[in-house]
């Protein structure tokens, strides 16, 4: 106790440690945001939704440039200063400058009013284009037309818009229709309830005309040219004074007689169709007066677009969609659908996977597994990445020497001689284009699959191999499923570039237009000497060499 009587505290232990309250706290050095790697977190997410995005905006773009085309626009009706008159659905709208050149060539009333709208809109105008097809009649698809030169615009209730199997769209009034040589005129909506009612019959007789010109007809041809080779490799094998030979000629000339009893047949009925449909007719005007017939049966879609209400156009837009997505093309590849080339797409690509997969992957697993690594697996590895470099046409002209002047050439010898000099596997063909482009795409299935195997840690080999499994099981059982999504990787890779390839394409194979498909319900069925649509091909013919390439842009 203190003289002044309080408690004093007891003296503090030297070797004890004072509470951490009372300790002098050490300093917390400070972690940067860059050593935690939160900058680089937020940058690669930030790639991979920017990545995204862009994907997105193709994808929106395609749809929203492209999904519009099947929707049934409005038909626009004007007469112009001059006295002109067009109608058609208006493609384009935009505001431009006129040059004076332009502006001297007018017609004075037209003249007097340009300068007027010019003036009072600093020197700019609009202009409308329109769709006013009539090709057979005006030589034109489209035609501008200025602000200034419109006198009157109305959208007429009876204009109809005529999808034809030729010559593009049609846009008139209806005048009259004619049944068994009978002409009903005047009234555009009883003459449009009577194409309703016969137009769908004489469709359908259209289509069983195409199945019977399409499969009856080249279902015979097929057995007389099959009897017809056999005839003639039984002449180049025993000679034309040999018991086979006669053979053979005894059946074709059973198979020709009974092929010339269907072909009569078959032309009966397809002279009854053409006939019961030659009675049915539609006579239109254009809106210029000069009046048009057409045929029933060349009439592939009509309708008024003006009075159509949201569940008629959306059986329009329906009508469109599924006939772009299932028939054929039409009017020069201009109108209609793409199934073929969707269909040669596919096939094609199936293939080629086929073929490049397989064996990438086993090329793969032979230069990192078992190949002994020196100078000339380097030089190997060297080649194949090189390979990957190599421009695609250079593909396609080896694929056209090697695959169709050699080994089609060869083939043809060996197995098709009664054809030759026409040609069956010495010309570009579906299976040669596969071959071709597996060759482009091994280097793709190669690369990921080796940098895939040597991915997978040699621990897990040696492991498997200190549990007694042998080299070709720890490959299957251990290697293998590790490597599996890098080998994905490279075969979608593969796919998507052996997809999308149309230089090669063009010499070994496909063809704006073909006639049949690799594969029908003709013996033997699969065809892969024929020549085959392709849609990377289908887009170019399209876009570059259509007469009309404005119209198919949306398709495009």
């Amino acid at each position: 106790m203190s003289p002044t009587g309080t408690i004093e505290p007891p003296p503090a232990d030297p070797g004890k440690r004072a509470p951490r309250s009372k300790r002098e706290r050490r300093p917390r050095r400070a972690t940067s945001l860059v050593a935690n790697g939160e900058p680089w977190i937020w940058l690669t997410g930030g790639s991979l939704a920017l990545a995204l995005l862009m994907i997105l905006g193709l994808l929106t773009q395609v749809l929203a440039k492209g999904l519009p085309t099947f929707s049934p626009a409005r038909v626009v009706r004007i007469t112009t200063l001059d006295g002109r008159t067009v109608m058609g659905e208006v493609d384009t709208s935009e505001r431009y400058r006129p040059e004076p050149q332009l502006l001297e060539r007018l017609p004075e009333p037209v003249l007097e009013r340009a300068r007027e709208l010019l003036e009072a809109q600093d020197g700019e105008s609009g202009r409308l284009r329109l769709r006013t097809g009539n090709f057979d009649l005006t030589n034109t698809h489209y035609t501008w037309i200025s602000d200034f030169e419109i006198a009157t615009q109305d959208r007429p209730d009876w204009a109809l818009v005529v999808e034809r199997l030729e010559w593009g769209r049609f846009y008139g009034f209806p005048q009259a229709i004619l049944i068994d040589g009978e002409e009903t005129r005047g009234d555009p909506a009883r003459i449009w309830a009577l194409f309703e009612q016969h137009h769908p019959d004489v469709r359908q007789r259209w289509r069983e005309r195409r199945s019977l010109e399409t499969h009856d007809v080249g279902r015979v041809s097929a057995r007389q040219e099959k009897a017809r080779l056999a005839r003639d490799t039984a002449r180049l094998e025993h000679g034309q004074d040999s018991a086979a030979w006669r053979a053979a000629d005894e059946r074709f000339q059973a198979v020709q007689a009974e092929a010339n009893r269907e072909f009569e047949r078959i032309s009966a009925v397809l002279g009854a169709i053409n006939e019961v449909n030659a009675r049915y007719q539609l006579v239109l005007a254009a809106a210029d007066g000069q009046e048009k017939t057409l045929g029933l049966a060349d009439v592939v879609r009509a309708y008024p677009a003006n009075p159509l209400g949201l569940g008629q156009r959306l059986g329009v837009y329906a009508s469109r969609l599924a006939e772009f997505l299932v028939d054929e093309p039409r009017n020069a590849n201009q109108e209609g659908g793409v199934y073929p080339a969707i269909f040669g797409t596919v096939a094609m690509t199936l293939i080629m996977s086929i073929l490049v997969v397989p064996f990438g992957v086993l090329a793969a697993l032979y230069l990192r597994e078992y190949a002994k690594q020196g100078p000339i697996v380097s030089t190997v590895r060297i080649a194949v990445n090189n390979l990957a470099g190599v421009p695609s046409i250079v593909f396609g002209v080896f694929g056209l020497g090697f695959f169709c002047y050699i080994i089609g050439a060869r083939v043809d010898e060996l197995f098709f001689a009664a054809s030759l000099p026409n040609p069956t596997y010495a010309k570009g063909g579906l299976l040669w284009a596969s071959l071709t482009l597996a060759l482009l795409t091994l280097p793709v299935v190669i690369v990921p699959s080796e940098e895939a195997l040597a991915a997978v840690p040699g621990s897990m080999r040696e492991g498997s191999y200190a549990c007694g499994a042998t080299k070709w099981q720890t490959i299957r059982r251990i290697v293998l499923p590790r490597a599996l999504p890098g080998i994905m990787t490279g075969m979608i890779l593969a796919i998507a570039r052996g997809a999308g390839e149309v230089a090669p394409l063009m010499l070994v194979g496909a063809v704006d237009k073909a006639d049949d498909l690799p594969l029908d319900g003709v013996p033997p069925y699969i065809h892969p000497q024929r020549s085959f649509m392709h849609l990377g091909y289908h887009i170019y013919d399209l876009g570059f060499m259509s007469q009309n390439s404005e119209a198919a842009k949306p398709m495009v």
